[in-house]
């Protein structure tokens, strides 16, 4: 006999980011990338500098507004559903950024962390390091879907250990949201 699990269906798009972000997502709470189009194409500047890839690998600037009330802090995901793993990549991970800050600069990802605001973590990405990972499908594959998302948490620091893997970080993200919202951008080669 075949059950049909609607309910969890929905919440595994909402673990990975697909689909709506309103399934979680307080209204007015919003994302905005300044330089990146909501499904326009990453340029050259967000595109990792390795792996048969030849870009900048540089974070974008990110703005927010409208948190809902009871946010504690927020953190920033990039993941890719689509590239060939079986279980898609994590490009950039941002956590226990503090409740006070509106936005991320542009190089805010770089390794050194040092734009980054104070107590704020990056986290290891499918690239086996932290910090920004650009976009780089493998070549002649259709263009893929990079998901910008930005969580408001309940919580001021979500319980991880160091070097904790991203399915690990995304699992606590998820079990500590209070709205989120995604902004989706393409890229191909």
């Amino acid at each position: 006999m075949t059950r049909n699990y609607p309910g969890f269906a929905i919440a595994a798009m909402a673990m990975i980011g697909i689909g709506t972000s309103s399934l979680a997502s307080a209204a007015g709470f919003s994302l905005d990338l300044p330089t990146i189009k909501v499904n326009g194409t990453l340029s050259d500047a967000q595109v990792f500098n390795g792996f048969g890839c030849t870009g900048k690998n540089i974070s974008p600037a990110l703005k927010w507004s409208g948190a809902p009330g009871g946010t504690k802090s927020f953190a920033v995901t990039l993941y890719d559903p689509d590239a060939p793993t079986g279980s898609g990549w994590w490009h950039w991970l941002v956590y226990d950024i503090p409740a006070t800050a509106s936005g991320l600069p542009e190089h805010a990802g770089d390794a050194d962390g040092k734009l980054l605001p104070p107590g704020a973590i990056q986290g290891r990405t499918d690239f086996g390091t932290a910090g920004f990972g650009g976009a780089c499908p493998p070549q002649g594959d259709k263009p893929h879907h990079y998901i910008f998302t930005l969580y408001a948490l309940k919580v001021d620091r979500i319980d991880v250990p160091a070097g904790a893997p991203a399915a690990m970080i995304g699992y606590m993200l998820n079990a500590n949201q209070l709205a989120k919202s995604s902004v989706t951008a393409l890229y191909g080669r």
